[in-house]
Parts: structure tokens; sequence; C-alpha cells
């Protein structure tokens, strides 16, 4: 029987180098090998296949509660890395509403924001991710590039008449 892995964004990217190593990953569950393929499948890059293999996996067996809500995560975090973040939004607030301590959720729905450009949602629910696993790596890579965009610089530019 495989395990379900379950991950944030970092893991999710962290084939792109973006992150850096995919070490916040946690083995749970047994035994449903949909979910298991599927988050082996996301962790690799592969996110199409990953998002259908975990779809499988909460249609054609019946998860426990945290085991949904990690596939949930994973889902969000599979749609945040392939540049659909309003449907990672979707996935990652089912994801919390069943598990409402998951700082992974927390965590991708937060890079969803930012990819969306709302930094004061992404600020909110990064320091619900910071509150849960506040050494989390992350949570603060994260709040550095929630910062850098904040910290652009903005040009005005005045009408002549």
């Amino acid at each position: 029987m495989g395990r379900l892995i379950l991950f944030g964004v970092a893991a999710s990217l962290a084939s792109t180098g973006l992150w850096g190593q995919a070490d916040n990953r946690t083995i749970i569950g047994s035994g449903n090998e949909f979910l298991s393929a599927g988050a082996f499948s996301i962790r690799m890059g592969q996110y199409d296949e990953g998002i259908r293999l975990t779809r499988l996996g909460l249609t054609r067996y019946q998860p426990s509660p945290a085991d949904r809500a990690a596939a949930e995560s994973n889902l969000c975090a599979a749609f945040a890395a392939s540049g659909e973040p309003d449907t990672a939004i979707d996935h990652c607030t089912e994801s919390l509403r069943l598990e409402g301590r998951n700082w992974r959720a927390y965590s991708n729905r937060s890079y969803a924001y930012y990819l969306l450009g709302l930094l004061s949602e992404a600020t909110f629910d990064l320091d619900a991710a910071a509150a849960i696993n506040p050494n989390a790596r992350q949570v603060v890579q994260l709040r550095g590039m929630i910062n850098e965009r904040g910290l652009i610089p903005r040009v005005i530019v005045e009408d002549h008449q």
C-alpha cells in the first residue's frame, strides 16, 4: 500500500529551484495509491497528472478527513504551481474547512493570493501559517517575496498643460 505525501507550494515548486529542496513533506495516511501517486507526480512537477490522480483518489475511495484535507492542499499546490490561482484558492479553502490548522494549506493559499497580486490576503494567510509553524522555510521565503513585491517603486506621472 502507498502512503500519501502532504506538501506545500514550496515542495511542488522545488523542481523549479524557486524554493529549494522539498524537505517539508510529511508522510500521512496509507492505502490510497491514487493520492500517493498524485502527490508524487505533483512533487515531480507533473501537475496535470498529479491533479488527475489526486482527483481519482478522492472519488474512487472514501479518504479520511485528514487525507482529504491533505489531498485538497496538494491540489491547491498543483493549481497554484500551474498558474491557476483561483482554482488553487478553492482547494485550499476546502482543505482548511476540513483541517483548520493545516499550515501548508494556509501557505499554499497565500502563494495563490500572491500570484493574483492580493498581497493583504496573502499576508493574512501567511501569518496564519506562521502561527502554526513559524520555523517553516517556505513561510520565510514567501514573506520575502510578498515584501519584495510590496516595495516595488512606483512612478508618478504629471500631466503638463
